[in-house]
């Protein structure tokens, strides 16, 4: 009887085990989905016709001769600026969009880029920023702002000294003078603020 009772008692744990093991094995971790870029296909007729442009990142300047007319979105979010380097009227697409306008006049569009929201892809990655602060300074290794990174500049190109004013004005953010040095890191073609040293004075 006991060994019966042993045996029956050894399946019933081994087939509640092998439960366990399938139910996991079948269970797909969100870390391991599989990352989709954002991508997207802009035309310069209605319907999807004539001449295309494929963009998956971010282009300050299509160079454009032709205005838009439609636009068909594999992922993510996209702005889609009149202007060079998303400046002037923006207009924001999440979906394949047959005519953007009107049937007789598109968008004048010089400039496009991926965007954050509701099911989109945010460019600017989340910030992993490791802190030392002291009595009179502060460092981070990766500033941000809403626990994402901080452009080095935010129109143009990424120079030293456009660094050092968006690095000035965001230790005053936090509550410091300026910004005593900081440097710049290029990750997925754009450029973020990095190891930036607040100091509350004599900078």
């Amino acid at each position: 009887m006991k060994s019966a009772y042993r045996l029956s008692m050894f399946a019933a744990v081994a087939v509640s085990v092998g439960a366990g093991l399938l139910a996991t094995s079948n269970a797909q971790p969100p870390e391991d989905k599989m990352y989709r870029p954002p991508e997207a296909t802009i035309y310069r007729d209605a319907g999807y016709r004539g001449p295309a442009v494929f963009v998956g990142e971010a282009k300050p300047n299509l160079g454009l001769a032709w205005p838009v007319n439609s636009v068909r979105v594999t992922n993510g979010q996209w702005q889609l600026c009149e202007r060079t380097r998303y400046r002037g009227t923006c207009r924001t697409v999440d979906r394949d969009t047959p005519m953007l306008n009107n049937i007789l006049r598109g968008l004048t569009i010089q400039s496009i880029r991926p965007v954050g929201g509701s099911g989109g892809w945010n460019p600017d990655p989340p910030a992993n920023d490791q802190v030392a602060r002291g009595n009179f300074a502060e460092f981070h290794t990766q500033p941000s702002t809403g626990n994402y990174r901080v452009l080095a500049c935010t129109q143009g190109s990424a120079t030293a000294n456009c660094a050092a004013r968006a690095a000035d004005n965001w230790c005053r953010s936090i509550g410091w003078n300026g910004s005593a040095r900081e440097h710049m890191e290029t990750v997925g073609g754009r450029v973020y603020l990095a190891d930036v040293l607040c100091v509350r004075s004599g900078y």
